[in-house]
Order: C-alpha cells, then sequence, then structure tokens
C-alpha cells in the first residue's frame, strides 16, 4: 500500500480499536478485499460516508477542496482522473500511497464498513524496516 511497505512485509494489525473510536481519514485500514474476501488488502482511508470524491489528472478533492498527501511521494503520483461520486452510508474511498499501481476504490469502489477489520499500527519485518505504519 504505502511506497515504505511492500509485499510480504508483516505488520501488526490493531482488531479492537474500531470498537472504541471511529475510522478516520487517513487511517491506514486492513480490509476483506470486496471482490474476493478470501483476500486482505492494505489502504489509506480518504473518503467517509457522505464524502464527495474526485480525482483530476492525479489531484484528489474531497467536498470540493483539494487533499494535502505528502505520503504520496512525486514518483508514485498517478495522472488518473476519476468522476466525482459520493461515497455510501457505512462506506469508505481508499486509495494505495502507491498510486500509479494501486488497485483501490477506484478500481473495485467504496469498501464497506464490515469489511475493515482493523488498522495496520506497527510494521516489525524485515527488522530494518521495523517502525510506526504512517
Amino acid at each position: 500500500m504505502m511506497p515504505s511497505l511492500e509485499d510480504q512485509e508483516r505488520i501488526f494489525v490493531n482488531k479492537f480499536v474500531y470498537r472504541l473510536e471511529p475510522i478516520g481519514r487517513g487511517d491506514i485500514v486492513v480490509f476483506r478485499y470486496p471482490r474476493d474476501p478470501s483476500k486482505s488488502y492494505i489502504k489509506r482511508v480518504i473518503g467517509m460516508a457522505g464524502d464527495r470524491i474526485r480525482i483530476d489528472a492525479g489531484l484528489v478533492y474531497v467536498n470540493g477542496e483539494p487533499l494535502d498527501e505528502p505520503y504520496v511521494p512525486a514518483e508514485y503520483v498517478d495522472a488518473r482522473t476519476y468522476p466525482e461520486l459520493t461515497v455510501p452510508q457505512n462506506s469508505y474511498f481508499v486509495l494505495g500511497d502507491h498510486r500509479s499501481m494501486s488497485n483501490d476504490s477506484r478500481d473495485f469502489g467504496s469498501v464497506n464498513q464490515s469489511f475493515i477489520y482493523g488498522k495496520a499500527v506497527f510494521g516489525y519485518w524485515p527488522m530494518e524496516k521495523m517502525g510506526r505504519v504512517r
């Protein structure tokens, strides 16, 4: 998902946090892939229920305002355009930080809250990449 996370890395997932607090914009969530619930995906929450999301030449707008995304390095920016949509009730619009190669809500749509089962919090393998997931 994030440029700092690569395939086969290991992370701790907090499966209880969303029982205590709501999912927030910017959270890195782990969820069952809507097209194949046997697979798990990890993406960043960009839009929440009721938000209007539009992407114009790679620039993301939430409710008409451009979203500041310092977590997306220039080399991972994608120039795709996506028409405006309103995130459905009990759902989230998620994007990968590696935009040019990410399979995310631009492809499979918003993710229902029932598919989200945790928040990525800490990477532990490989050891040289140990630390908080941001």
